[in-house]
């Protein structure tokens, strides 16, 4: 089967090494540089899975610019664009979704579309009425930056939504790929797939801010956050699984989804919604007071990435703790060797490591580092599990 993938960010390039395991796919970009690397067999993104499926595994798959020709050519064109959320419209920004299912449609009318980028919900049955001669169907991603490979290797589900045949050839599209022949899969309504996605991730949000909420508790009154935690999580209803506290819930999926939830229910009763996404404001008020209540005279970011294995920073948590430590007047260095420039939103960034740890007088990390050793006594995390 000839397959397009509009995108080569993490859901994107996943997907693409995934179906050109079987069939012939193309891989479209805007990215010229992003196009290269995947044609030269390079992984444009840090994920370790991606790097080894490019360089040493047997696919068919090739990447371009020219969306039309790759649309053109294709029975399944799946969509992974970026849908960044707008805070002065409280919606999603969907206008690369659009385009290219506006595109697709002109091209190849016959072609199935199956969007992956995460959207409001009631996207699909909108644009399918805008295109009725077309087949449009959703398939929400559940993966992890720098685990996105494996987490389509190693499905936890396979959601399509939509109806009708075309949903099932999708669906066992995305299971042949996979290595767990058994996932299970979920075909329902266009409308229900979008809720599964903004509901799990809100979920995962609000456990995040769970624990981090009692860690701000223990925090504030002397008390053993790890005793505390583990005792709850003894609890089999619990568990003892994503239960390490943080700088807040970061990323590129839940901010931005918790925040398109919460828009959704702007005629529905709710709560919890809105708290969920409030604590995650209060969570990074409370660590920069805490940093701030050391009286630093420097304050140094050790690392921007949100995840271990992981070079993405969009949205993460620690860029918030930076901010408002600057608004009280505090210098703050940055180390990341990720970044290319010289300062990080007006912040110094040092690329030499021992001088940065020299110059700071409190380091702040969201996760543990065996580089930071040497001064733990000026490291400030949260981090008790060494977990994401």
């Amino acid at each position: 089967m000839k397959i397009a993938v509009a995108g080569l960010g993490y859901v994107g390039l996943a997907n693409a090494v995934i179906l050109a395991q079987h069939h012939d796919v193309v891989a479209v970009d805007v990215d010229e540089a992003r196009v290269d690397l995947v044609n030269a067999g390079r992984a444009p993104i840090v994920d370790t899975e991606l790097e080894d499926y490019l360089a040493t595994r047997e696919l068919s798959l090739s990447a371009t610019t020219d969306a039309r020709a790759a649309y053109a050519d294709a029975e399944v064109v799946f969509v992974a664009t970026p849908t960044n959320y707008d805070e002065n419209l409280n919606f999603f920004d969907t206008s690369s979704v659009d385009a290219v299912i506006a595109t697709v449609c002109e091209v190849n009318p016959a072609a199935t579309i199956v969007v992956k980028s995460t959207i409001p919900v009631g996207y699909t049955d909108a644009v399918r009425s805008a295109h009725p001669e077309q087949e449009i169907l959703f398939s929400p991603e559940f993966l992890r930056e720098g685990r996105a490979l494996y987490d389509n290797l190693h499905p936890s589900r396979i959601v399509v939504g939509g109806g009708g045949p075309r949903a099932q050839v999708v669906a066992d599209l995305l299971r042949e790929g996979s290595l767990d022949p058994d996932t299970q899969v979920l075909l329902t309504g266009a409308t229900e797939a979008e809720a599964i996605k903004l509901f799990a991730n809100t979920y995962l949000a609000m456990r995040v801010s769970y624990f981090n909420e009692l860690d701000t508790y223990a925090a504030t009154h002397g008390l053993d956050t790890r005793e505390i935690i583990d005792g709850v999580g003894l609890d089999p209803r619990i568990g003892s699984h994503y239960n390490n506290p943080s700088f807040g819930y970061g990323g590129y999926c839940l901010p931005k989804d918790t925040k398109q939830l919460l828009a959704n229910y702007d005629v529905v009763p709710q709560t919890l919604i809105r708290a969920i996404v409030d604590s995650n404001t209060t969570r990074k008020d409370f660590i920069a007071d805490d940093v701030l209540a050391r009286r630093p005279e420097t304050v140094g970011i050790y690392r921007l990435t949100m995840k271990t294995g992981s070079d993405n920073f969009r949205s993460s948590s620690i860029q918030g703790i930076m901010k408002r430590i600057k608004a009280k007047g505090v210098p703050v260095l940055v180390y990341e060797p990720a970044l290319e420039g010289d300062e990080f939103f007006h912040s110094e960034v040092v690329r030499d490591f021992d001088e940065f740890t020299r110059r700071c007088d409190v380091i702040i990390a969201n996760r543990r580092s065996d580089d930071l050793a040497h001064v733990a006594e000026k490291v400030y995390t949260r981090d008790l599990f060494g977990s994401d």
